[in-house]
């Protein structure tokens, strides 16, 4: 399970200081998967990032399987599985020797991870790819590969940031399935994404953030009788539409990030649960 439990942060400029993440909050169990939605610019990879332990929260903490990343941050990296759309294979080893490689660093067992391994593979349609070069791998080849990296330490959350960006017709239905391999085993699972039709088939649930403020959260059905709209990108053009509302922690912030044109729908700051 993950929570994140008011999470903040904030980025100085030189026109002054940015809310890249302002007081978010929300929680996914086993065996969901929850979009975490929004433009870009709207906080998504900051946030993710904090979950992670990349990057410290100002204000606010995230927690996995009861683990703090201020507390114990290696504990937490332990039971998060990372997707994004930048592959990071390493083109001189053997897709074998990267991923035992991983499962290493992980600290999982040698006889588990060649399990593991193997099973993996068969699942993602990679075990004739095993004992090539990473480097000489197509695009579509270097995704599979990924995505059974993310799980080789089979942790108990999965984070996926922008996971079909760049990706053909054919390597988007290899992520949906993927996804819907997590929900069937009991992962925790949060899609980040700002392509919003992908999502709709997706996700369980779903949280809409703008300017790094979460502005509605439920299901499709929750989100539909909130709004009154049927889509969630007729829902984003309304918040896109609205005025921007001050970050909660009043602080200097950089006026163009405060302005946008004045046509309001609904803005409520109190997300549905």
């Amino acid at each position: 399970m993950l929570s994140a439990v008011e999470l903040s942060k904030w980025f100085s400029v030189p026109e002054g200081r940015i809310c890249a993440v302002d007081g978010l909050s929300f929680r996914v169990e086993p065996g969901e998967v929850y979009g975490l939605l929004g433009p870009n610019g709207a906080g998504k990879t900051t946030t993710l990032r904090m979950i992670l332990g990349l990057l410290r929260p100002d204000s606010g903490y995230a927690e996995v399987d009861g683990f703090r990343t201020s507390e114990s941050p290696d504990e937490v990296k332990a039971r998060l599985g990372f997707v994004s759309a930048s592959d990071g294979v390493y083109p001189w080893l053997t897709v074998r020797e990267m991923l035992l490689f991983f499962a290493d660093l992980y600290a999982v067992d040698p006889p588990v991870a060649r399990q593991r391994l193997d099973e993996l593979a068969q699942l993602m349609g990679v075990t004739e790819l095993l004992d090539r070069r990473a480097g000489a791998l197509s695009t579509g080849q270097r995704q599979r590969v990924t995505l059974v990296r993310g799980l080789i330490h089979d942790p108990p959350v999965m984070l996926l940031d922008e996971p079909t960006r760049g990706l053909d017709v054919v390597g988007s239905q290899t992520i949906f399935e993927y996804i819907g391999h997590l929900r069937e085993v009991g992962k925790a699972v949060v899609v980040c994404t700002h392509r919003l039709d992908e999502a709709e088939r997706l996700c369980d649930r779903f949280g809409l953030l703008h300017r790094g403020r979460l502005r509605y959260e439920g299901t499709l059905a929750e989100l539909r009788a909130a709004t009154g709209r049927d889509h969630l990108v007729e829902i984003f053009v309304d918040l896109l539409r609205a005025p921007a509302a001050p970050p909660r922690a009043g602080i200097a912030v950089d006026p163009a990030e405060l302005s946008g044109p004045a046509n309001a729908s609904s803005t409520s700051e109190t997300p549905l649960r």
